[in-house]
Order: C-alpha cells, then sequence, then structure tokens
C-alpha cells in the first residue's frame, strides 16, 4: 500500500513539474513584460492594473476552454493526441529556439506588420494579450497534451493547480508592472529568456520523441 502510494506521488509530482516548467516557459511573466508595457503605453498605472485583470481572466476562460475541449477537438479532425505531440512539440521547439536565438515568436507574438497593427491600449487585453501572445500554439498544445495525461481526480487537481498557479504569477507580474520594470535590468531579461528557452527546446525534444515512439515504433 505505501509502494503504491509512492509511486502515485512521483507520477502526481512529475505531472506537476513538467507542466509548470512547458507552461512557465512559454507564458513566462519576466519575458512578456515588455509586450505588456508596450501594448499599454500611455496609460495610468490604474488603467494598466485593469489591463493586467482582464487578461489573467481571458488567459483562463481560453485555457480551461482548450483544455476541456481539445482532445475532442482533435478527435472531429482525426488527429491523435501523438500526432499532436510531434507537430505541437516541433511548434514548442521554435519558440524555445527562438528564445534561445534572443528573436520574438511570430506564432506567438505576430508579424511586424501584426504588431503595428495592434489596437489602441485600452482594448488589448484579449488581442494581442490573451491571444495569441500569452495562449498562443504552443500554451494550446502544452495544454492539450498535459490534459491527456489526466486519469483520476488528483491528476485534475494537479494540473488545474499548476496552471492556476502560472496564471497568478502572470497576473501579479502585470499588476505590478511599473514596478517591476523599474527594477529589473535588460541582462535580467535576457538571461531568463535565454534559460526558459533552453527548458522549453528540452521539453519539446522531449515531447516529439514520445509522439515519435508511438508513430514510428521501429525507432523505439
Amino acid at each position: 500500500m505505501i509502494t503504491g502510494r509512492k509511486e502515485t506521488f512521483e507520477m502526481d509530482s512529475t505531472l506537476a513539474v513538467g507542466f509548470f516548467g512547458a507552461l512557465f516557459a512559454i507564458m513566462n511573466p519576466i519575458t512578456n513584460l515588455p509586450v505588456f508595457l508596450s501594448v499599454t503605453d500611455g496609460l495610468a498605472p490604474a488603467e494598466q492594473r485593469k489591463v493586467a485583470t482582464k487578461t489573467a481572466l481571458y488567459c483562463l476562460i481560453l485555457g480551461a476552454s482548450f483544455a476541456a475541449v481539445g482532445s475532442q477537438t482533435l478527435s472531429l479532425f482525426g488527429i491523435s493526441v501523438d500526432d499532436l505531440r510531434v507537430a505541437g512539440g516541433l511548434v514548442v521547439l521554435m519558440i524555445g529556439l527562438n528564445m534561445l536565438n534572443g528573436k520574438p515568436s511570430t506564432s506567438h507574438h505576430g508579424t511586424e506588420g501584426e504588431r503595428q497593427s495592434y489596437p489602441e491600449p485600452d482594448t488589448v487585453a484579449f488581442y494581442p494579450l490573451a491571444f495569441p501572445i500569452l495562449v498562443g500554439p504552443g500554451t494550446i498544445t502544452t495544454l492539450i497534451l498535459y490534459a491527456s495525461h489526466i486519469h483520476k481526480p488528483v491528476d485534475a487537481i494537479v494540473y488545474a493547480g499548476v496552471f492556476l498557479a502560472v496564471l497568478l504569477l502572470l497576473f501579479v507580474t502585470f499588476w505590478n508592472a511599473a514596478a517591476i520594470a523599474k527594477r529589473l535590468s535588460d541582462n535580467a531579461r535576457v538571461i531568463m529568456s535565454r534559460f526558459m528557452g533552453m527548458i522549453l527546446s528540452a521539453i519539446a525534444i522531449s515531447m516529439i520523441a514520445a509522439g515519435l515512439k508511438v508513430l514510428l515504433p521501429g525507432l523505439a
């Protein structure tokens, strides 16, 4: 009985660490802080906090929706979770490599033309902040893939807890955006971005490898 509980705990903790690492790396509040400040430029601190609150709520709604119906949507198109592991892993890998090279990911941050046509500061909470910058292809892939690991109630609790923890960190960072920006050096942001890029690339490789083992068992 004790051994069984220990194995369950290890599985739950492994799920939590992997999910948190992937989700935090993609939605990273610190590396997305300059984007938040840019699209809310000109707003008073109180208005910035309203945008931060709306952004966190939109991320919660979008993320919960993709987690709840993502697998069913894939089934409608005849796409398996392992297909998504490979394709989504490639998307996440490109995001990670862009972070390592100091380049914004066009799949999350948009092209140069799209960035220039972003809406007015008071309407940016949903587009582009919540979607596609924070809840973009990489985030959606991560949410759906880790949702497929939910087999019992405790898994669902761990999953929800990790997702809410990342959103809380995001909310607190954006809520205090002006104060944090004054104290956080450019070098610190660059170092964190590079480190998260490396972590994200490693997670992406594991996603791709796990998918290929099932799709192409001869490679295992």
